[in-house]
């Protein structure tokens, strides 16, 4: 936040909520502990910030109006979610000291999303804001509306506990799909690998829902059956059923370099498609993400 952006009419909000829209999430999806999660606070966040900037604009620093927003909406997500773990967060104040540790930082931006959970939410947040997106100690206290002391305690202490998360064994068993989702989902990419896009119209629900995050929501099968369309014109795309945070998911992969593009969330009831969550314009998501390909 080095040069605040300053925004004085609608279309600079709408400007400035598409650039920041990727660190937003970033931030969002670390205190979710969910790159899917994530997406919806950060969405939330969005709608908020539309309805309130008829009543506090113009605004001298949007970056950070939006993170205080992001922060509280996160806050709220998780009172939601009924995480108890969450929701024990008092810090005791003290003058711990900052230290410039890139060992640390690189253990923050490399830690998955699960284990910043286990963070309360005020280790959580000022470790994001410090090690993730490199907000300064008076930055993140203006963001938080916290005292020095505090962040820099609250830092020290997050710091700590993943130092000491870092050295426990990951015992957690791979995630599998079960035998009914696995035969749907190959279903549906060996339609779409092999370009056959009316077989894939063919699977729709009447009532499907359709998202392509970050631009357009559409509802019912006559909508959404053009949606194909848009995969049509890259031939070069090729789909892998899996799993992404444990749900089911294509995989959208270059077939060449085998890099994970991006991803593609399905609801089925009973042989039907009822919903797509499409993040191909919100590649963002995959940083951090926990996702199996399933060869």
């Amino acid at each position: 936040m080095n040069q605040p952006i300053a925004i004085f009419a609608r279309d600079g909000l709408d400007r400035a909520m598409s650039e920041l829209r990727p660190k937003l999430h970033r931030y969002c999806a670390r205190m979710a502990g969910s790159v899917i999660d994530g997406e919806d606070i950060v969405q939330e966040v969005l709608v908020k910030a539309i309805e309130a900037f008829s009543l506090v604009a113009p605004i001298a620093n949007a970056e950070g109006w939006l993170f205080r927003i992001a922060h509280n909406t996160a806050l709220d997500f998780l009172r939601r979610r009924a995480r108890q773990e969450a929701l024990v967060s008092e810090e005791a104040l003290d003058m711990t000291a900052d230290p410039v540790s890139t060992t640390e930082e690189r253990m923050s931006v490399t830690t998955s999303l699960r284990t910043f959970m286990r963070l309360p939410t005020g280790q959580r947040s000022t470790v994001i804001l410090r090690d993730v997106l490199g907000y300064s100690l008076d930055e993140i206290g203006s963001l938080l509306d916290s005292s020095l002391p505090a962040v820099k305690a609250a830092l020290h202490r997050g710091r700590a506990r993943l130092r000491d998360i870092a050295g426990e064994p990951d015992d957690r068993p791979l995630p599998v799909l079960a035998e009914a989702e696995r035969s749907r989902l190959s279903d549906y990419v060996s339609r779409f690998n092999a370009r056959d896009f009316d077989g894939l119209r063919d699977l729709l629900a009447d009532d499907v829902q359709l998202e392509l995050v970050s631009r357009f929501r559409r509802q019912g099968r006559g909508e959404v059956q053009n949606y194909f369309g848009r995969y049509h014109e890259r031939s070069d795309w090729q789909l892998r059923p899996g799993l992404v945070e444990g749900r089911p998911a294509v995989i959208v992969r270059d077939p060449t370099t085998r890099a994970t593009l991006h991803f593609v969330l399905l609801a089925w009831a009973g042989d039907r498609v009822v919903d797509i969550r499409d993040f191909r314009y919100a590649r963002y998501a995959l940083e951090g993400a926990e996702l199996f390909v399933v060869e």
